[in-house]
């Protein structure tokens, strides 16, 4: 069992509104590890807007409990009226994702059974805004997410098993229902892979030099995702139409895995060089194997795509889609190469990729 970075926040996040309530004096402290639940993020600013968006829906659904509560009385059935209600007002002002402490702010007000109804209404107003605050402190000072080293990393390990299952097929060595199963596998990654790299977009740099270096990273990082995602999109194809390739002439076959097998190597050698793993100048010297095997394939696949036999034709007309696939997977790695070196040729040494050493939760 692995407990993330977000699991041990969201239990601080629960005590210290706990504490917090009981020290103040608040009646009822559990509403504030409750609020503080829903406000745990995975970023400082997500955490920054949550927390403007739980205000409002605190405010919607305490001005709603009061309101009804003080015309219509609590009994349960006006509890659920009122909470329907305020649901539909949420979604309205597209407040989808803070209904559960809208609904939270209104059972905890509605439920009122003594005297003094607005300083018990302000109370437990007071006591979920508590715990939203708590977690938003918890979000900025403890354990702040490293995304340079998360997206590098896992960037990393999906490039390394879509290289494996390249060679692999290009040898006939895979097997179909297997590698198919990992195709939506790793589909599934890359989407999850973006979702990462859009929470390092929202990051917020507050100096201009520092944003003109987030901007510079946040280049790399994206054509290493479109890179990776032509990689993955070459495999698909790869497995798509092995029949097809099979049946191609010996020759070609043997072109389409020296171009791979040149291709894979020389992301794996570009992915090191992000980091500064490799010499600068190793890779254009294998970009020129690339080009050349780049040039060779086209002009191959344009002799033998004019043949006489009509079936013949229409298998080469299958197979251009791959074709077109491992250029541009060519020229997307071509892209990427020179992004990096031109980041390492125009920068400071203290504007370096800050990625650390993988841990096991990553």
């Amino acid at each position: 069992m692995k407990l993330g970075a977000r699991i041990l926040k969201t239990g601080i996040a629960i005590t210290l509104a706990l504490y917090a309530g009981i020290l103040l004096g608040l009646p009822s402290p559990v509403f504030a590890g409750i609020s503080a639940v829903f406000a745990v993020q995975p970023s400082v600013y997500r955490s920054y807007l949550t927390a403007l968006e739980q205000l409002q829906a605190n405010v919607i659904g305490a001005i709603f409990a009061i309101g009804f509560l003080l015309a219509f009385g609590n009994n349960p059935f006006i509890i659920g009226l009122t909470a329907v209600l305020v649901i539909a007002l949420a979604l309205k002002f597209r407040l989808e994702n803070t209904i559960p402490i809208a609904l939270v702010t209104v059972i905890a007000i509605m439920d009122y059974t003594g005297t003094g109804f607005f300083g018990f209404a302000f109370s437990r107003f007071i006591t979920i805004m508590l715990g939203i605050l708590a977690a938003s402190l918890v979000n900025m000072v403890f354990m702040p997410p490293r995304y340079e080293t998360k997206l590098y990393h896992r960037l990393e390990a999906n490039t390394e098993e879509i290289v494996k299952w390249i060679r692999l097929n290009i040898r006939q060595a895979s097997d179909f229902i297997t590698l198919k199963t990992d195709i939506d596998r790793m589909k599934e990654k890359m989407i999850k892979l973006n979702h990462l790299y859009l929470l390092y977009h929202e990051e917020r740099s507050y100096t201009k030099k520092a944003r003109y270096v987030k901007n510079r990273k946040l280049v790399l990082f994206r054509q290493m995702l479109t890179t990776t995602n032509r990689a993955l999109d070459t495999l698909k194809l790869l497995h798509r139409l092995e029949n097809e390739l099979h049946q191609m002439p010996q020759d070609f076959q043997e072109l389409i895995r020296a171009e791979l097998d040149c291709l894979v190597n020389y992301h794996e050698q570009v992915i090191l060089k992000f980091i500064g793993k490799t010499k600068q100048q190793a890779a254009p010297d294998m970009w020129n194997e690339v080009c050349a095997s780049k040039d060779q394939l086209i002009h191959v696949f344009g002799r033998y795509q004019h043949s006489e036999q009509e079936d013949d034709y229409k298998t080469w007309l299958h197979l251009f889609p791959l074709i077109a696939a491992i250029i541009e997977y060519n020229q997307q790695l071509e892209h990427l190469d020179r992004l990096i070196g031109s980041f390492y040729t125009y920068h400071n040494p203290e504007d370096e990729l800050n990625i650390q050493e993988k841990r096991e939760d990553e």
